[in-house]
């Protein structure tokens, strides 16, 4: 009778995962709405406890799942969750919001990338600057996993303004594929080259190829891929069940057109999501369909189990002579300092040009709420690839000390433990934001206005506006309404 047991990695794996899913699963509007908890730090800590630190039994690294693995897999994820924000995007909504965008892609990145690279360089004394805005610029990113995850229909989203959470979801949507410029301007310091080659390379290939292109071919392509299915509608030659799948193919074509011509994943599949959806036709038809979420959530919730098991608690104490200063305090008190100052002094500043932020409370909300997950991840692994050999393809494992240059190798030993001791805070941390302040702002209250379950609260947050009567949320909800967007399909809901 025991050798007819098989309890190997893959096998408790697949037992270990879908018991997770299906537990979340059954108690997942307990856990949202009562308990104001999302998915993204619950499987991170499933991963933790069940991964080689603590159980080992789920252990990617024996299992051959390496540096190209995570690359690939948080591409797609990344890919489909950005489509889906540009899906969801009300209709009409850059066209009235776009100096808000603005500022979030312009001022409020450049701050965070700089503001980091100054904490990293100070913290960490071996570390040169170019090393330093390099790992930074992995870090500018608003992540839409954790952001959706937050700001998805909830509870605790409803007490949200509709154009507060419209203004952070498409940023978040929008500012995975703006950190490219960020990070290959950084490649291009780390690696000495020569300012007039480095400017040249850098607006020629990552501004007008990958970034510019990627945004006008998605934008070609989601209009062509909208005609095309209605015209399979209106000639009936497609079956309901295809137009999910449909969706979901197109977000991965997206991806693997910009992953082969080199152009920028992220806004190519941004801007094909948001041209796709821009009538609204798309979201009636699937109205009543749950399917995209529910391979959202297997994706997401798989990822996060997976990141807990893959943080490398090793590396977060490293003493060679290339880096002596690798400690956990100077860890802790780099993601302290990145959490309180990355975003919101630059946002609770911008605000008086900030259109869609009415009060000093919406803008600390927006300031705090730029969670940093997958995206990050994403950029750790392009940065290591990129010094490793030159392309966006990393080796499957570091190369051994001394084949690359000091200067490289510095970087593709830092830039890994940085970013995974940064992003599992920023998932603890803001994942259960959305708890400390539903609890703080009912503990406030005097008993007799309490409800009598924390997640039953239904009034707005204090401090931001939700007038109904608005001029301006009044024009958002009609563009949602005009854009069928109120029931669509929604990603990270």
């Amino acid at each position: 009778m025991w050798k007819q047991l098989e309890p190997t990695g893959t096998h408790l794996t697949y037992l270990l995962l879908s018991l997770f899913l299906i537990l979340y699963g059954v108690f997942s509007l307990f856990i949202r709405n009562r308990l104001h908890l999302s998915e993204p730090p619950l499987a991170t800590v499933f991963g933790i406890i069940f991964g080689p630190r603590v159980s080992g039994i789920l252990n990617p690294e024996k299992w051959g799942l390496d540096d190209v693995f995570m690359q690939e897999f948080t591409r797609v994820i990344l890919g489909l969750q950005v489509f889906a924000v540009g899906v969801e995007t009300p209709r009409g909504y850059f066209r009235k919001n776009w100096p808000s965008i603005a500022i979030f892609l312009g001022p409020v990145m450049a701050f965070g990338w700089l503001i980091c690279a100054g904490f990293i360089y100070a913290l960490f004394p071996s570390v040169d600057f170019g090393t330093s805005i390099v790992i930074s610029a992995c870090l500018t990113p608003t992540d839409p996993v954790l952001a959706a995850s937050v700001l998805s229909n909830s509870q605790f989203s409803s007490r949200v303004p509709a154009r507060i959470r419209h203004l952070l979801s498409v940023e978040s949507g929008c500012n995975d594929g703006s950190s490219f410029p960020f990070l290959y301007l950084g490649l291009s310091i780390l690696t000495r080259s020569s300012f007039g080659g480095t400017l040249k390379k850098w607006f020629l290939i990552t501004i007008l190829w990958q970034c510019l292109l990627a945004i006008v071919l998605g934008l070609i392509l989601g209009s062509l891929a909208n005609r095309l299915l209605r015209f399979a509608d209106r000639k009936e030659y497609v079956g309901r069940a295809s137009y999910l799948v449909f969706y979901l193919l197109l977000a991965i074509f997206c991806v693997g057109l910009a992953s082969t011509l080199g152009l920028d994943d992220f806004l190519l599949a941004f801007s094909a999501g948001a041209a796709f959806a821009r009538d609204g036709w798309f979201a009636t038809r699937t109205a009543e369909s749950n399917l995209a979420s529910i391979i959202d959530l297997l994706l997401n919730s798989t990822m996060f189990v997976y990141f807990g098991a893959s943080i490398p608690w090793s590396d977060f104490t490293i003493h060679t002579d290339l880096i002596p200063d690798m400690t956990p305090w100077r860890l802790f008190a780099l993601l302290i300092l990145i959490l309180l100052f990355r975003r919101l002094p630059i946002v609770l500043a911008m605000k008086p040009f900030i259109k869609s932020i009415h009060t000093w409370p919406e803008a600390a909300f927006c300031g705090h709420f730029g969670p940093m997950g997958v995206g990050a991840l994403f950029l750790a692994i392009e940065a290591r690839a990129q010094l490793e050999t030159d392309t966006a393809s990393p080796e499957p494992r570091p190369p051994p000390p001394g084949e690359l240059d000091p200067r490289k190798e510095k970087g593709v030993r830092l830039i890994w433990p940085i970013i995974c001791f940064v992003v599992l805070g920023s998932i603890l941390v803001h994942g259960l934001s959305t708890l400390a302040i539903s609890l703080g702002l009912s503990l406030s209250r005097p008993k007799g206005e309490r409800a009598s379950l924390l997640g039953a609260e239904t009034d707005g947050l204090v401090g931001m506006v939700h007038s109904d009567n608005e001029e301006e949320d009044d024009e958002e909800e009609e563009g949602d309404e005009e854009g069928g967007q109120v029931n669509g399909p929604s990603y990270g809901t």
